[in-house]
């Protein structure tokens, strides 16, 4: 009898956490879905209010294009060339080799791939304040990184590790009365041979992969609480792609350790700064959208109260089906508790 009882026990748990598991789902559906989004009328699109964002934040689309002309200056001027001796050569004279990542690849998958991961987001929930902000921050992002690591090389002008080959491609060294070098190779060769520091593929990998890391965190609610591992998986690709990036420019003798570390830092940084600007931190409850949504939500909700209740009521709706069932549920574990105790079963 004690065997049956236990029996009757584990189904009236199972049922009851099944049952209280799907009410919880179809609650959870109308507060943090879709469903609630139309009665309130936030399906905010590019065609209804695309370009009022846009105007709204005009000013800074155009510091993005400043950003961008400073890049492209600072691209151009001669960087710092720095003292480099006999004796420095030693650890400067490694080969010369080809990028495994091309500087062509660096927009593609630090841009085009979160801006097209952006749009499939847009596509399932219509919320241009998300696409907008997560392309605007995005690019803040990756253009900050790289006025800062530009700036910065050619402030420090630090010898690459191949410099001695850029500098004598030949193999013949020479230098002035005061030891320094006396360079006779390629110029374009030269004036790279003065950018070691920072890494500008790894900063722009963890600025633009480092934002798409974030941006999946808040989307997936890795930080939720519930255990769920798996979703950091997820959001550690993204990160695990730039730390090989950089990998690859301390094996192609581009860059020094130290270069791929800074950049690493800075880039993630930069990119933490910039989602923080338009996005809640991931762990926050509300770190799947932007501000500016759930701001349009509260103007909504106090301009137009009515369809607000009803979400209310169809939320009571749910709380008032599960009720009776979780009420019943313990009337009959108790019942069977009652009877194990007593020996009738």
């Amino acid at each position: 009898m004690r065997k049956v009882a236990w029996i009757s026990v584990m189904q009236l748990v199972l049922f009851g956490w099944v049952d209280r598991l799907f009410n919880y789902k179809e609650q959870s559906f109308y507060i943090f879905g879709r469903r609630d989004e139309p009665e309130l009328g936030c399906r905010h699109t590019i065609k209804s209010h695309g370009a009022e964002l846009a105007r709204k934040h005009k000013f800074d689309w155009l510091i993005l294009l400043l950003l961008l002309v400073i890049e492209i200056i600072l691209y151009v001027i001669h960087p710092f060339h720095r003292f480099v001796g006999e004796d420095m050569m030693t650890d400067l004279k490694y080969p010369m080799k080809d990028n495994t990542v091309p500087v062509w690849a660096v927009p593609l998958y630090a841009i085009l791939l979160p801006v097209s991961i952006f749009l499939l987001f847009y596509i399932r929930r219509s919320d241009v304040y998300d696409l907008h902000h997560s392309i605007l921050g995005l690019l803040f992002a990756v253009l900050i990184t790289a006025v800062l690591t530009d700036a910065i090389k050619d402030a420090v002008g630090r010898p690459r590790p191949d410099f001695f080959w850029r500098c004598f491609p030949d193999g013949r060294d020479e230098y002035d009365r005061w030891g320094n070098v006396v360079c006779h190779g390629k110029k374009i060769d030269i004036k790279e041979g003065h950018k070691s520091f920072p890494s500008g593929h790894t900063s722009w990998s963890f600025a633009g992969l480092g934002f798409l890391s974030l941006y999946l965190s808040g989307k997936i609610k890795a930080f939720d609480r519930r255990g769920h591992v798996a979703k950091l998986c997820i959001i550690f690709l993204p990160i695990l792609a730039a730390c090989l990036v950089g990998v690859s420019r301390v094996d192609d003798y581009w860059h020094h350790w130290q270069d791929v570390f800074a950049g690493g830092l800075l880039g993630l940084t930069v990119a933490t700064l910039c989602y923080l600007q338009f996005f809640p931190p991931p762990y926050n409850t509300e770190g799947w959208g932007p501000y500016a949504y759930f701001r349009a939500l509260e103007q909504i909700s106090s301009s137009n109260p009515q369809p607000v209740n009803d979400v209310s009521m169809a939320v009571q709706g749910v709380n008032q089906r599960t009720t009776p069932n979780s009420i019943v549920d313990d009337q009959n574990l108790s019942s069977t508790y009652e009877a194990m105790e007593s020996g009738k079963r």
